[in-house]
């Protein structure tokens, strides 16, 4: 009786490799897709602590007053006013 030679199945190993051949419009694509995702996580972080924290706000008043300018126009465009003339009142009372 002869021997049969053992068949190996190479399909899943080839199948492998043409997956991680992805194109690089491709590629990129994804990783521009998770560099904004990223940043608007953080925007949304940034954001949340800000509303919820004013002595974090008054830290982005004395090293980014441009960001909090932004966050102050966003609610005010959103129809939420006096926040900043809060911030000031209370910042004002803190210093005399």
């Amino acid at each position: 009786m002869p021997l049969q030679p053992k068949t190996i199945n190479l399909q899943p190993m080839f199948k492998k490799q043409n997956s991680l051949k992805m194109p690089l419009p491709k590629k990129l694509m994804k990783g521009v897709i998770m560099v904004e995702l990223l940043g608007v996580c953080g925007a949304y972080a940034l954001f949340h602590k800000m509303n919820n924290s004013r002595d974090f706000r008054n830290t982005m008043n004395t090293k980014f007053p441009s960001i909090l300018e932004v966050y102050y126009q966003s609610n005010e465009w959103a129809g939420i006013h006096g926040i900043r003339e809060r911030d000031v009142e209370v910042w004002s009372a803190k210093h005399d």
